[in-house]
């Protein structure tokens, strides 16, 4: 669906300020913030039509509005027409000085760092996965756990019945060749629309085909994330 440039601007600023502040945007902060040259009936009326178009919702009459599921993904595809903006990893970034003298026989010591990093990058629940050996790492719970959607304790159930059918279903699920974001609904790990996911396969050393991914609420840093993920599987390229 076509939308217009200032719609556009205005979804970016709700999602940028939502994702930060985990509560609904206001009009008057995104007036006062982004767009101070426009009044604040017309920034009303566009969010309403961002509304109408599914984009935002009004989670009470007088709150704010938060992004749909919708409204992440046009956020999302925009992020891919980019490049990556992030800082580029070295293999001393991740394994420190002496990793020159590693070898691929480390191939799980590998996969671990490179789990725990990705995590650090993020601050996400990161996973790792090898199909032959079916051996999955998690890394990064405490950073998880800390977003404010998990203080109410049905998100923390949520979560752990989406980590379980993500286990069950990882080599069901058809994942294609590149990197992949399945927000909230689109979701193809178990029925539940309350996570985000970024998903790759990738090849580690010793010719070992798995994938790694980020798990967190819909609200995470979509453009930190891909980035973080992008570094991680050319890093991989250096083995």
């Amino acid at each position: 669906m076509e939308i217009t440039e200032r719609q556009r601007d205005i979804l970016n600023n709700i999602i940028e300020e939502y994702i930060v502040s985990a509560q609904p945007i206001s009009s008057m902060l995104i007036e006062k913030k982004y767009q101070p040259g426009v009044s604040p009936a017309t920034i009303r009326n566009e969010m309403q039509k961002l509304t109408d178009n599914g984009f935002i919702s009004q989670p009470h009459t007088s709150a704010g509005r938060i992004p749909t599921d919708k409204g992440y993904r046009f956020f999302v595809d925009s992020l891919f027409s980019g490049k990556n903006k992030g800082f580029k990893l070295q293999k001393e970034d991740v394994f420190g000085n002496g990793s020159e003298s590693w070898e691929i026989e480390d191939t799980f010591k590998i996969i671990h760092s490179l789990t725990k990093k990705l995590s650090e990058e993020s601050s996400s629940l990161a996973l790792s996965y090898l199909f032959d050996d079916k051996i999955m790492w998690k890394e990064g719970w405490e950073s998880l756990l800390r977003a404010p959607e998990f203080k109410e304790f049905e998100t923390l159930s949520s979560l752990t019945s989406f980590l379980s059918f993500f286990e069950k279903d990882i080599e069901r699920v058809d994942i294609g060749s590149g990197l992949e974001v399945f927000i909230g609904e689109e979701n193809p790990f178990g029925k539940n629309d309350d996570f985000s996911v970024i998903v790759s396969k990738c090849s580690f050393p010793k010719d070992k085909e798995g994938l790694l991914a980020i798990v967190g609420p819909k609200r995470m840093f979509y453009e930190k994330n891909i980035n973080s993920m992008e570094n991680i599987i050319n890093l991989l390229n250096k083995f």
